[in-house]
């Protein structure tokens, strides 16, 4: 759908919901308001999809999980423990040469993360694409009297 019509994806990311039965797919686009309703005119058209919601900024809450394996000697070992620290990440594992760690946050404080741990020597790094949910008590889908979304 979306190279047949020339748009480019910047993240897409999908994964079961509150109902096992549906799957939410968070897909992240650049561009203006045109472009943006073409997306959601040709999402609309596919028969699974039940809602499309555009969220602007400001209305939601975003987050990209990373996995980062950085090259580590003992004498760089606990600078790199500070780093992870102070950015809140997780180590998940280490090596006498690899420390693994696990970053959960925005794509901003990830990048972040990623340009402070890179002169130590980045062996690996996977990242999800990004998710995000609206901010405030009402779901993003409204279930009807019926039950029905």
């Amino acid at each position: 759908l979306f190279s047949r019509r020339g748009f480019n994806i910047d993240s897409l990311a999908v994964g079961v919901t509150e109902d096992p039965s549906i799957s939410r797919m968070t897909i992240v686009v650049d561009g203006d308001e045109y472009l943006l309703e073409q997306i959601e005119k040709q999402l609309n058209k596919v028969i699974p999809v039940i809602k499309v919601k555009t969220m602007k900024a400001g209305e939601y809450i975003s987050r990209t999980l990373s996995l980062i394996k950085v090259a580590v000697t003992a004498e760089k070992r606990a600078d790199i423990m500070r780093v992870t620290e102070l950015m809140g990440a997780r180590i998940v594992d280490v090596t006498k040469t690899t420390i693994t760690i696990e970053f959960t946050d925005t794509a901003e404080r990830t990048e972040t993360l990623e340009t402070l741990l890179r002169p130590y020597g980045i062996r690996e790094m996977v990242r999800t694409g990004i998710i995000a949910i609206e901010k405030g008590a009402d779901p993003t889908r409204k279930i009807n009297n019926n039950g029905k979304y």
